[in-house]
């Protein structure tokens, strides 16, 4: 066979919705990218592993760089909005995100993507990875990058190139992490011998029926939903929050469903360790079983509903195959909530991500040893472990905001992209250098999308630079994050001060200034925005809604609607108005403008009416 031989200026290992961002921001920023794919789709979570409900990063403070630009395109080319569930304020296709992507990618014309290659070897000399062996069809191709970004869930490039890294959990001894078990515990508990990690879920598709009707508005006061028993193994699925809920918990346009349940349902908790780190041919027997498991819980979901839930059809059949709509209901990847993790430059603990205060408050930034401020991506995600059993007690940081509940947010720092062990590589994904406990607020998909832009970023830098990322000036990264022109990117959490503020930019650059202008409440010290809640920017299929507003003096508002058809409750992502509703003590007329969610239930409004 003839061995192809080939430079590259950065190389991404993908596969995973970071390596995706990652590969296109380093061809934004002028370098020549090549992409590599194990499957046919280049999306991971936010389209071949389905999980097409975003968790975190869904006020507008949080709403930039990727992630913003990803999710305003998604409404555009969703002609039925994004607002169906109750687990995300946005739902969408799997294929609407991956023809996304995939648009973009061609558009950047120094990027390349070559999907379903088959990774052999990595070279390495002393610090540095030389070359990179794969297969690309039948041909075997030798590329020596000058730069290696790993944009996979689970650090595939790390075993292959004996890359420092971490698997399974830390003592809290190790970092005094409030919610890491005591070292006598991992020691003598066989749990987490067989629970090394996160379990993982292979998504499927269902598809909700036409005569499904939407529940009518709600009084605030809940309903306790009807008892129901399924099958085994599943028994339990539905007995919190009842049939009809379990199955609007991860509903898509046109009725589709993500079945990713948590409670009893599709997650997998058997032999980890082995779907980690097992050859070929013995993780593909472990993936065959995640994947007869959430077809069987899909099965009983749609004998319990007496056939109005039926299989969805998304996904290519061959896996192989690039096509953007298929007749499988089963996602083409799993989708990982935790792999191997980076021995990185900088650590991310989980006392990283905690709010300094109760309320809305902000972690602490990111700073290197030197006390400069090193953050360059902001998440908000609560925090969410999956493991079999009850669920595992995690220091509290959410607080209510917006008549719901929200995470705190928290900054990455670059450091925690950069290996401590190899000079030429960044990761992208999940495999950051953070640990086991803070690893359930770091992998969510608006965080990961935008940690791979600054990978991606900071790679085409590195290039144009003729340096190594740990050399890279973090200050430069920052400004060419915020000043991106096609999808700027947040680097501190200014929680008063939304993506589409005019002053959006100038507001970041004061805080990368002068740090202690950043009060714990994520507001910029003496120089309070001009917020107007009768402006936001508008969306499809917004409208009217008139009636009295409520308050429950708890945090929450319903509106009960004028003409007396109902009363919702009532949401709200925007800063302008979340300061409006809550000066309200008592009930008011109100006239605002939003987009209705009959399964959150909820009315998610915007603005007040002109």
């Amino acid at each position: 066979m003839t061995l192809h031989s080939q430079a590259v200026e950065v190389l991404v290992w993908g596969g995973g919705s970071g390596g995706a961002a990652a590969a296109l921001q380093a061809a934004r920023g002028g370098a020549s990218t090549l992409l590599l794919t194990p499957g046919a789709w280049l999306g991971g979570m936010v389209s071949s592993a389905g999980v097409c409900c975003p968790d975190g990063n869904e006020l507008s403070p949080w709403q930039t760089g990727l992630w913003g630009a990803f999710l305003r395109e998604l409404a555009r080319r969703e002609p039925q909005g994004l607002d169906h569930n109750w687990v995300s304020c946005f739902g969408y296709r799997p294929a609407t995100a991956e023809a996304i992507l995939r648009d973009w990618c061609r558009q950047a014309p120094q990027l390349r993507w070559w999907p379903n290659v088959q990774l052999l070897a990595i070279e390495r000399q002393g610090r540095r990875i030389t070359a990179v062996e794969l297969l690309r069809g039948p041909e075997r191709w030798l590329l020596q990058p000058q730069l290696l970004i790993d944009g996979s869930d689970c650090g595939d490039t790390f075993p292959l190139a004996d890359v420092p890294h971490r698997l399974g959990w830390e003592a809290r001894e190790l970092w005094d992490e409030p919610s890491a078990p005591p070292q006598a515990d991992l020691r003598g508990d066989p749990f987490f011998a067989a629970q090394p990690l996160q379990s993982p879920t292979w998504v499927v598709l269902g598809q909700l029926t036409p005569d499904h009707p939407p529940p009518p508005p709600q009084e605030v006061a809940p309903v306790p939903p009807p008892a129901v028993q399924l099958a085994e193994p599943f028994s339990g699925a539905a007995a919190r929050f009842g049939l009809e809920r379990t199955l609007s918990y991860g509903r898509l346009p046109g009725g589709l469903v993500m079945l990713n349940w948590p409670l009893h349902g599709n997650d997998w908790h058997h032999d980890l360790a082995d779907l980690i780190n097992a050859g070929a041919e013995r993780r593909q027997g472990i993936e065959r079983a995640m994947q007869q498991h959430s077809l069987h819980f899909a099965a009983v979901l749609q004998e319990a509903s007496g056939g109005l839930l039926q299989q969805g059809a998304c996904f290519p059949a061959d896996p192989a195959d690039a096509a953007l709509a298929g007749p499988s209901p089963l996602a083409l990847m799993p989708y990982w909530r935790e792999g191997r993790r980076l021995i990185a430059q900088a650590l991310v603990r989980e006392q990283d991500l905690l709010p300094q205060a109760a309320g809305a408050s902000i972690a602490t930034p990111s700073h290197d040893a030197s006390g400069t401020l090193s953050a360059i991506a902001v998440g908000n995600y609560a925090n969410d472990h999956h493991y079999p059993g009850p669920d595992w007690p995690l220091a509290p940081k959410s607080c209510r905001w917006g008549g719901r509940w929200s995470g705190t947010p928290f900054t990455l720092p670059y450091g925690a992209l950069v290996s401590a062990g190899v000079d030429n590589l960044l990761a992208a994904d999940k495999a950051t250098g953070v640990s086991h406990m803070a690893n359930g607020a770091t992998r969510l998909q608006p965080l990961i999308l935008n940690t791979g832009q600054a990978a991606g970023a900071a790679a085409a830098l590195c290039i144009q630079r003729g340096c190594q990322p740990a050399e890279l000036p973090v200050p430069l990264l920052q400004q060419a994050l915020i000043a991106d022109p096609q999808a700027p990117a947040a680097v501190v959490p200014l929680w008063d001060t939304p993506w589409h503020h005019p002053q959006w930019r100038e507001r970041q650059q004061a805080v990368l200034e002068d740090p202690a202008r950043l009060s714990s409440t994520g507001s910029l010290l003496a120089a309070p925005p001009n917020l107007d809640p009768r402006q936001a920017p508008a969306e499809p299929g917004e409208r009217l809604w008139q009636g009295e507003l409520c308050p429950d003096g708890q945090g929450g508002i319903s509106l009960r609607l004028a003409d007396g058809s109902g009363c919702w409750p009532v949401i709200t992502l925007e800063p302008a108005l979340q300061q409006w509703l809550l000066q309200l003590e008592r009930p008011r007329p109100g006239a605002l403008i939003g987009c209705v969610n009959p399964w959150g239930p909820w009315l998610r409004v915007s603005r007040l009416a002109p």
